[in-house]
């Protein structure tokens, strides 16, 4: 009996090995805050890392999730008279997605991948810098995005989709996330983020 139950779970665990692939990905961000009172269209060039997972549970069907150290954020731009500013925030996250994907053969080796899902955020870290001058005379002060001194919250949660394609092990993907989490510290504040990336990576 003992014999037949540890059969049963290395087959068990097999089956599961052989259906997850693991991975790294990385690449560019380009965010930006919206909200009720945020109207600014300028976006912030970040980057993202981490280790990707993909679990295939049926045919051309799969989760796809992992963890990734992310760069989210804002910049803004104003002037007035002889003074102008310049306010740049960069919070930053460890982010877990949890997407559904479908997968599209193209030829032996190559599927084109449409996904979505939600995902979860948690900021670890971050500054927001205020450079700005007047009459010629510049200035600059930093502070922290999180924290008892910080003006945004720690969680953040919302949707994504994308566009990818596989290429053998290699990876190629293009996304969007959307946060659906009022992220002000402020009781009176609106602000959640907005992210768009383009991804490469490898899989195992």
């Amino acid at each position: 009996m003992r014999f037949m139950l540890v059969v049963a779970m290395l087959a068990m665990v097999t089956a599961v090995s052989a259906q997850m692939n693991l991975g790294i990905k990385g690449g560019v961000n380009m965010s930006n805050f919206y909200g009720d009172e945020l109207d600014d269209k300028n976006v912030k060039i970040g980057f993202h890392i981490g280790l990707a997972a993909d679990y295939d549970f049926a045919y051309n069907s799969a989760i796809q999730t992992g963890l990734y150290f992310t760069t989210k954020g804002a910049s803004y731009t104003s002037s007035f008279g002889d003074a102008s500013g310049e306010l740049t925030v960069n919070p930053m996250y460890l982010q877990i997605p949890v997407h559904y994907a479908y997968k599209i053969d193209v030829s032996p080796g190559t599927r084109v991948v449409l996904h979505a899902g939600p995902y979860a955020a948690y900021g670890i870290g971050g500054k927001s810098k205020l450079s700005g001058s007047v009459g010629g005379i510049g200035a600059e002060t930093e502070g922290d995005v999180f924290g008892d001194d910080g003006f945004l919250k720690r969680f953040d949660a919302g949707l994504g989709l994308g566009v990818g394609a596989e290429f053998g092990p290699l990876l190629l993907d293009l996304g969007w996330d959307m946060g659906l989490v009022n992220i002000a510290e402020s009781s009176n504040g609106d602000i959640k983020n907005q992210n768009a990336y383009l991804s490469v990576g490898y899989r195992f």
